[in-house]
């Protein structure tokens, strides 16, 4: 099911920009807090509340007016009791009561002081409902109404009036049924159709003697977003202002200079054009980017080149032993009557060139291993051990040459033993066909790593020669079956493992070869 949805969304999927998936992103955000206020009531709630607290401001005000006005109170009761006026109402959280129902005809009347007293407050009631829009009422502890309403009613049980008559001021939401919508999209409102109810006990003395019940229906939220217009436009457009301006920034950043890297990336395909610098204004990450897509394109243009001078060189090496193959092939077929001895040295011959092939093959396998080869994680080598075990190696009688050993203490280097091993044993086999009778290995710790100084008492390499010497197939002993790819796959192995190997001095009283070794961590 999730494997077809996704195919279906990749198969769909519309092909954008970076802009554009920026400019998305931004306005996705931004447009976030928008639909958290519609959406999760915030602003919403904050209108409710707004509402709740003119009531409760407006009930608090009349009731302290209500206690002063009692019968036998001159000023201000000695006590009204304290009532909480923090907000309570949260849309998502309060229960919604069903509408308030009709009050009904009122049992018996009240007393001529509680009627006289109702009568005083009952024009301050009347002018704070006009001022207010509020619905207001004055009940007596009995529910019967006294102002605000037809006296001869009177309230049944509601959990507002009961809560009042317990000393506690309190507000309920019920449902509005006269309410009609006014706006098409008022159906996102949660609280178009609902009104709030607010009792207030008036308290003298500890005792409650009349109940206010306050009613209005809350502040619109659309009403709300008209009368804050200009507030919410000035936002809006402050945060699209602000969008614009990351959007600039961050295409500057990184837009520009990604599709710059692009063009000069498809440029160095064809085979033209370089990688340029990075722009000052492109973020660090992009900076680095460009200077690792130089080193790229640096790195390919070198490969290229040594590939196009590499099949070159096998091309010419192979050229050789197949012409002198084919060439002795043809002078046998025509001459079937040739001599035994002139048969027998063309077949020597062939045979010749095919071992030479063989040979070129073998270490052109060598090179490509040593280029594919990986380097070995964590491998840690003592030098002076490996050295000494060649040293033991070469002692016997009859290797027709000695090695020697210089020890210093130097650390362990970060190179497999084998490696190590293999590129000191080619050097050593290399001095001794050069006619080498002695070979010196000399190890000393460097501030870069370690370095390795194999001396010869060779004839060392002449001077036309010393710069060609890591050449693939050059060599100066192709009379002596020699294929030129020794110290090129020494270099590979080396480079392998972040080690190096360099011609350190040469002369007519020997060579020296330079490997410099990376510091086992």
């Amino acid at each position: 099911m999730i494997a077809r949805f996704k195919a279906v969304v990749r198969r769909h999927w519309p092909r954008l920009r970076l802009r554009t998936i920026l400019l998305l992103t931004f306005v996705f955000v931004a447009a976030l807090p928008g639909f958290g206020a519609l959406f999760l009531r915030v602003y919403e709630n904050s209108l409710l509340r707004q509402t709740e607290a003119a009531l409760i401001a407006q009930s608090a005000a009349l009731a302290a007016a209500g206690a002063a006005e009692w019968p036998g109170v001159h000023g201000m009761p000695a006590s009204m009791g304290t009532m909480p006026s923090a907000s309570t109402l949260d849309l998502r959280l309060t229960s919604v009561l069903p509408e308030r129902p009709a009050p009904i005809a009122g049992r018996g009347a009240a007393d001529p002081e509680t009627r006289a007293w109702a009568m005083r407050l009952a024009p301050v009631i009347r002018a704070t409902a006009n001022t207010t829009l509020a619905s207001i009422q004055l009940l007596d502890p009995q529910g019967r109404i006294l102002a605000g309403g037809e006296v001869r009613l009177a309230y049944a049980a509601m959990p507002e009036l009961h809560a009042a008559l317990a000393g506690r001021a309190v507000t309920t939401l019920r449902r509005n049924s006269a309410y009609r919508p006014h706006y098409v999209l008022e159906w996102l409102s949660r609280a178009s159709d609902l009104r709030l109810h607010h009792a207030r006990p008036i308290v003298v003395d500890g005792r409650v003697v009349g109940v206010l019940l306050l009613a209005r229906s809350p502040r619109a939220l659309f009403v709300g977003i008209y009368e804050d217009r200009g507030k919410i436009l000035l936002g809006i457009v402050v945060i699209f202002a602000t969008l614009v301006v990351l959007s600039g920034l961050l295409s500057r950043g990184i837009v520009r200079p990604v599709e710059a890297l692009g063009e000069a990336t498809r440029a160095v395909a064809k085979g033209g054009g370089a990688v340029p610098e990075a722009p000052t204004t492109a973020a660090i990450e992009i900076q680095a980017l460009y200077r690792d897509f130089g080193s790229m394109a640096e790195a390919i243009e070198r490969r290229s080149r040594y590939l196009r001078d590499f099949a070159h060189a096998v091309s010419h090496e192979f050229k050789t032993p197949l012409a002198g193959i084919r060439g002795a092939v043809e002078l046998l077929q025509d001459h079937s009557d040739m001599a035994v001895a002139d048969r027998e040295r063309f077949l020597a011959n062939i045979a010749d060139d095919a071992a030479r092939l063989n040979l070129l093959v073998s270490r052109l396998l060598d090179l490509a291993r040593a280029d594919m080869a990986t380097a070995e994680e964590g491998a840690r080598t003592d030098v002076l051990h490996v050295m000494r075990c060649i040293a033991d190696a070469y002692g016997h009688e009859g290797a027709g040459l000695a090695v020697h050993v210089s020890e210093s203490p130097v650390p362990l280097v970060a190179m497999p033993s084998n490696v190590l091993e293999a590129v000191l044993v080619g050097l050593i086999e290399n001095s001794k066909e050069a006619g080498a009778t002695q070979v010196t290995l000399a190890a000393r710790s460097e501030l870069a790593g370690v370095t390795v100084i194999v001396t010869d008492d060779g004839p060392g390499v002449p001077l036309g020669d010393r710069h060609r010497i890591f050449e693939p197939f050059f060599t100066t002993r192709r009379s002596d079956g020699g294929a030129g790819l020794g110290l090129p796959i020494l270099r590979s192995l080396l480079d392998t493992n972040r080690g190096e190997i360099d011609l350190y001095s040469s002369s007519a009283e020997g060579a020296s070869f330079m490997i410099s070794l990376p510091v086992g961590l």
